[in-house]
């Protein structure tokens, strides 16, 4: 080989790296990012039957079937989280899942749903949330839609947590 087409495997390596599979990262980081999805209790939201009491893990952080009402502003499901291109994060970019846990923001732009704890997240280290993110990646991909989100004025579809204010109905 000479050096000239070295260097040039060299560059489309360096240029395809960042477009390498989830399955290429680190083990030690994926680890980490179990470990800090756990503690950040990501499954509580994102995972069907975890509000019924009964968490079904062949579908860990595949979305809920439970939302969340919220005075004003309508009803909100937890998104699937896991790497699944129809209903889940497989067609977003590293970027915009650290922007959607650390910002509340989506891809399109519109703010998550206020129940979402991304304030709290804000201050990961960019070690962390890039391992939160190697792990949501090496999730095996569920394909589950999540109702809604539905308006203040529309009828939710499913089951529906309340906040209710204090001598509310």
């Amino acid at each position: 080989m000479t050096k000239s087409t070295m260097l040039a495997a060299v560059a489309a390596l360096t240029a395809a790296a960042p477009l390498m599979p989830a399955t290429a990262a680190d083990p030690a980081a994926i680890a980490r990012g179990k470990y800090l999805v756990a503690i950040a209790g990501c499954n509580d939201c994102h995972t069907p039957g975890y509000f019924l009491g009964k968490p079904d893990m062949a579908r860990f952080l595949a979305g809920s079937e439970v939302g969340f009402e919220i005075p004003g502003l309508g009803v909100f499901h937890g998104p699937n989280l896991t790497p699944d291109k129809a209903t889940g994060l497989g067609n977003w970019t590293d970027a915009q899942i650290v922007a959607a846990i650390q910002k509340g923001q989506r891809p399109d732009g519109r703010m998550l749903a206020p129940i979402m704890p991304w304030h709290a997240f804000a201050n990961l280290t960019k070690q962390d949330v890039d391992a939160m993110v190697a792990y949501l990646r090496s999730l095996p991909p569920v394909a589950n839609k999540v109702p809604g989100p539905f308006g203040p004025t529309e009828t939710p579809t499913s089951f529906v947590m309340k906040i209710v204010p204090p001598g509310g109905k």
